[in-house]
């Protein structure tokens, strides 16, 4: 029975970080900000519990995809910025153990890394004259500047909050439970 609790564990912790994640999305894009050079996509705070649970890599992946159907880049941000979050949620997780004052510093360094060069490309390649290297340095600057001050500002505070409550041991306690017993 233990087996199934930790596999619904699983599985409901990803569903709800890509609820939550797909909410706060269209939130900021009611407020114009997240879609564009210049976003402050507040969900991509939650991006530091890859450092806590796999369980955000999919919730992560899921939450991006539905979010991105509001995207005016159309099926281009659909797919590859859902990519550059599954890839930047992987990273995360595997660079959780690099930590300073308990916090997994480098964790949210992934999301800021892989959105500024995925997305920085997509806005490059949709501006009017066309692709260009100049015109992706901006975008992929404009894109890791607001990624940088929502991973770092909003989800690293996020992380260390999380990390006092028993929410962030449910989530490791959860995990650690389906490493144990090979449920995945």
């Amino acid at each position: 029975m233990k087996k199934k609790n930790n596999l619904v564990f699983y599985l409901v912790s990803g569903a709800l970080i890509a609820a939550v994640y797909t909410v706060l999305t269209y939130i900021a894009g009611l407020i114009g900000l997240s879609y564009g050079q210049i976003q402050f996509r507040i969900s991509e705070a939650l991006t530091v519990l890859a450092a806590i649970t796999p369980a955000a890599i999919p919730g992560l992946t899921v939450g991006c995809f539905l979010g991105n159907l509001g995207s005016p880049f159309g099926l281009v941000d659909i797919l590859c910025g859902t990519l550059a979050t599954l890839l930047a949620a992987v990273l995360s997780w595997a660079t959780r153990n690099v930590k300073w004052k308990g916090l997994p510093v480098l964790a949210p360094l992934a999301p800021v890394v892989c959105n500024a060069l995925v997305v920085g490309a997509e806005i490059a390649y949709f501006l009017p004259e066309g692709f260009s290297a100049m015109g992706f340095l901006i975008a992929a600057l404009q894109v890791g500047a607001g990624e940088f001050a929502v991973c770092y500002g909003l989800g690293l505070p996020l992380l260390a909050v999380l990390r006092r409550t028993r929410l962030a041991d449910m989530l490791a306690l959860g995990q650690h439970n389906i490493e144990n017993r090979g449920d995945l």
